[in-house]
């Protein structure tokens, strides 16, 4: 059976990644309402099905892309259960092809290991080499849910918040797109 706690509204008594400790003290400092679940190790959408039950929320997909020559960098964040099509993704954002982004680049530009990216990574970003963008169809919902920074916690925060006061406090704009 998959353990998800009890709901927090308050960060975790102890930090299992920089990233994590970050994300919780950014919260705080924006006066950024959170829920938050502890879980096992959730690594795949399949996973995050008892999540999205249990906080009454969608978990977001978030996915570390980059051309080629690994000099351009994309943070997509769409639909949890919405197939990722890389030559849409590309045509949408006008570049020619993307892929995923190695892993070793994931932990150095985001902080985080696969399965564990999230909007939070912003917050390594201080140069903007990573472009955030968002199917639009996310900037619609009520909640966004997503990775604290860890495989094994998960937040719902305001989609508003995500979108107005955290990106915004990062120096981070959007590119929303329709895929």
């Amino acid at each position: 059976m998959f353990f998800i706690s009890d709901i927090y509204r308050r960060a975790p008594s102890e930090y299992k990644t920089v990233l994590q400790e970050k994300t919780y003290r950014t919260l705080q400092d924006l006066q950024i309402p959170f829920e938050r679940v502890d879980t096992d190790e959730a690594i795949t959408m399949e996973d995050c099905v008892h999540i999205n039950k249990k906080m009454d929320m969608r978990i977001v997909k978030t996915l570390f892309l980059c051309n080629r020559q690994q000099t351009a960098f994309y943070l997509f964040i769409t639909a949890g259960d919405k197939p990722f099509k890389s030559k849409e993704f590309s045509n949408a954002i006008g570049v020619s092809r993307v892929s995923f982004a190695p892993s070793d680049l994931m932990e150095n530009m985001l902080g985080t290991k696969i399965g564990a990216a999230t909007v939070f990574s912003a917050l390594f970003d201080n140069d903007n080499a990573i472009q955030i963008v968002l199917d639009k169809e996310i900037t619609c919902e009520e909640w966004y849910g997503c990775s604290d920074g860890t495989t094994t916690g998960y937040m719902k925060i305001k989609t508003s918040h995500i979108m107005h006061d955290f990106l915004t406090s990062v120096k981070h704009t959007p590119y929303i797109v329709e895929v």
